[in-house]
């Protein structure tokens, strides 16, 4: 028989615990205890490998909100160090290199979104945003390795998921790579010893690589318990990779991917995942959650209208999440034209020559590519202002314009886009 395991004393634990966001955690009563004692600082690390985080880094995001709101102090790490080395985790090649300027651009986008979710400032409890590149890009790399390496088992390192996954697949885990966990290791260490930071957080995946930092800290003289704590790497119901669609990744600045779109994405959950995203992705108390949990039959696409608001209301403000309800609600409920729906410029020479079906529909990125665009016509899933395509070789013209001036593209009953002659 399994004995349940006690409730957390601290209310950080409390909401991790209850909120389904705790996946493996290195020192549970150990940790509880420092967090009902308020002597948690923790961080999580975020490479700048694009312009915008997705929605898969949303839910280590919410960790650290939930940490501020229960005295905890947050450390947004932000990776201009390590992403000039590439992260192998979970990856079957290596990371293209990215250059310095390319880095610091990606940095200055993904630093927007953190002020929606934290509180930042001199206080106790308030947040900072510091760049690993302060300590790693000025490192001796002779002293690194007498200092750091030495405190490094190739044989151990071997056997993390990281690279063992990359060599039993026979691809290829390049030298820059493998340093990569002795980078993020050091990390924890300087944090440590220049915040007081005794809390290292992520997804399951780089479970090897936090408690690497929390034995090289010890090792390295750090007399502070360290803790590790991840998060389960979200899969939905169906069985895909949360934050990917076919249309590609789900981000969460506005210049990547508008209000409306994001809504759409959280509106389309399955239904099967709707108790569990509202309580990673929302901050609804849990006997609201719990009475949304309980709706069946056509009502859960309430529950998910209300998910998907609240999520974009986290993301982009409550006004634009809103306007997003109201726009879909105008498109799907009332078959009207809304005129905030998403909408893409179109010069009218283009649609004078005539622009094939299949270009246009990539163009307003409801295809990835033209061959994904025909399975899409050949399945019936296509239209132009309401009327479904029949044949790939057909055109979109200055003929479809309506008496809006847009033209509408839709995949499906609940993707569109309008096209804009200009």
């Amino acid at each position: 028989m399994t004995t349940a395991q006690p409730k957390p004393a601290s209310d950080f634990l409390q909401v991790m615990s209850e909120r389904g966001f705790i996946h493996q955690c290195s020192d549970l009563a150990g940790l509880d205890k420092a967090a009902s004692e308020g002597r948690i600082t923790a961080y999580v690390g975020y490479d700048c490998t694009a312009p915008s985080l997705h929605v898969g880094s949303l839910i280590s995001i919410m960790m650290l909100s939930w940490l501020q709101e229960a005295g905890g102090k947050p450390i947004a790490l932000m990776g201009g160090g390590t992403t000039r080395v590439g992260d192998p985790s979970g990856k079957d090649e290596t990371r293209q290199l990215r250059t310095i300027e390319e880095i610091d651009a990606n940095k200055d986008g993904i630093k927007q979104v953190f002020s929606r979710f934290l509180k930042f400032g001199n206080g106790k409890s308030d947040a900072v945003m510091v760049d690993n590149a302060e300590w790693l890009a000025p490192l001796n790399y002779i002293d690194f390795l007498r200092d750091v390496g030495r405190h490094f088992s190739v044989n151990r390192m071997l056997t993390m998921d990281s690279a063992k996954m990359r060599l039993e697949r026979e691809q290829e885990l390049s030298f820059i790579e493998f340093n990569y966990m002795l980078l993020q290791a050091y990390d924890y260490v300087e944090l440590s010893r220049r915040y007081g930071c005794n809390l290292q957080m992520g997804g399951s995946d780089q479970w090897g690589n936090i408690v690497t930092g929390t034995d090289l800290a010890r090792r390295m003289g750090v007399k502070d318990q360290l803790f590790a704590l991840t998060c389960p790497l979200l899969t939905t119901a169906s069985g895909a990779k949360m934050g990917k669609t076919a249309s590609g990744a789900i981000w969460l600045n506005d210049a990547q991917l508008s209000a409306y779109d994001y809504w759409q994405f959280w509106r389309n959950t399955e239904d099967a995942d709707v108790e569990r995203f509202l309580k990673l992705f929302t901050k609804l108390p849990m006997g609201e959650i719990a009475k949304l949990a309980a709706l069946a039959g056509a009502e859960i696409n309430d529950a998910k209208k209300i998910l998907a608001t609240e999520a974009t209301a986290l993301i982009h403000g409550r006004d634009k999440a809103e306007a997003a309800a109201e726009t879909a609600r105008k498109t799907f409920e009332q078959g009207t034209l809304a005129s905030d729906l998403p909408t893409i410029e179109i010069s009218w020479s283009d649609l004078e020559a005539g622009l094939a079906v299949p270009m246009a529909f990539v163009n307003a990125g409801l295809a990835a590519s033209n061959g994904e665009a025909r399975r899409h016509v050949q399945g019936g899933g296509f239209k132009i202002n309401d009327v479904t395509v029949a044949n790939d070789k057909a055109q979109v013209s200055a003929a479809d314009i309506t008496s809006d001036s847009v033209i509408k593209l839709s995949l499906g009953k609940k993707k569109h886009v309008l096209l804009k002659p200009v």
